[in-house]
């Protein structure tokens, strides 16, 4: 599938949504439904959360692509209105649950791993290994403050360039670069200290599968990240704008998968032009 359309596709498609096009504007959200999905599972750090706000993300871009008068990329826009959303996202688990470096860090220090051991084969243990891999990198950027993990997310794991970045952020690049370098060192130094993946001790993730389960971390019965389907290389590539140079701690985020969006476009489509907030785009000419 091609996800990715030149400006005049873009345009195009985007004119022929606002004449009402459904298949046209079906074209268009597919072309973005796995970039927003994984800014929000990123942003949120848990898959029924990144769900729900992706649905919500791509009801908006919907309902306000009349708006989209084309002073930037349609892809800069759509990440504008992600960021905007997800900066001021309150259902989220962590929104109640918030976490910091000190607790996630006192967490794996002293946690007692051996008491809540038990028998698991090991097969079983290499798929809640790899799911608790997943999940804690995800958790682990909830440490940061909502501004500084969206600017780590999209300058480490999507690559947005500086120019870019700072017009969804409405900051200066030059802040934006500090920003991230910031975020980056913060991310690096916990790693360092603490991540099995960037060679510490005190951590194993295979050595913590029976702690997460028991804590209600990661459910063997509903492997979350198991039954996502990673987007293929090439197609991630399409979305990468500018490559940078990244700390050799920081890139432990960038053997980690992005996926393919669980929400489909057309569902969306399909629930609100039978829903009550079909009047928020009766615009659209039938």
């Amino acid at each position: 599938m091609n996800l990715k359309y030149t400006d005049l596709e873009t345009r195009e498609l985007i004119e022929r949504s606002v004449e009402g096009n459904k298949e046209a504007l079906e074209m268009l959200l597919t072309s973005i439904q796995d970039i927003v999905f994984n800014m929000s599972l990123r942003m949120l750090g848990t898959v029924p959360d990144a769900e729900d706000a992706a649905q919500d993300i791509l009801i908006r871009v919907m309902t306000k692509l009349s708006s989209f008068r084309g002073e930037c990329m349609f892809q800069t826009w759509v990440y504008r209105l992600a960021v905007n959303y997800l900066l001021n996202y309150k259902k989220s688990m962590f929104v109640h649950r918030p976490l910091d470096f000190e607790f996630y860090g006192n967490d794996i220090r002293y946690a007692k791993i051996d008491e809540a051991d038990e028998i698991i084969d090991e097969v079983s243990r290499e798929q809640m290994a790899d799911e608790l891999k997943l999940s804690c990198t995800n958790v682990l950027l909830q440490c940061l403050d909502a501004e500084s993990r969206c600017i780590f997310i999209m300058g480490t794991m999507f690559k947005i360039s500086s120019t870019a970045a700072s017009d969804v952020l409405g900051i200066s690049p030059a802040a934006y670069r500090q920003r991230l370098s910031r975020s980056r060192k913060k991310v690096a130094d916990f790693l360092e200290q603490y991540c099995g993946l960037a060679g510490s001790p005190l951590c194993s993730c295979k050595k913590r599968v029976a702690y997460a389960v028991s804590q209600g971390r990661i459910n063997p019965q509903n492997l979350e990240y198991a039954g996502l389907h990673p987007l293929k290389e090439e197609v991630l590539s399409e979305y990468r704008e500018e490559m940078e140079h990244l700390d050799a701690l920081a890139c432990s985020f960038e053997a980690f998968p992005c996926y393919q969006s669980p929400v489909s476009a057309g569902a969306v489509i399909e629930q609100l032009i039978n829903s009550e907030h079909y009047k928020r785009i009766r615009q659209f000419p039938k």
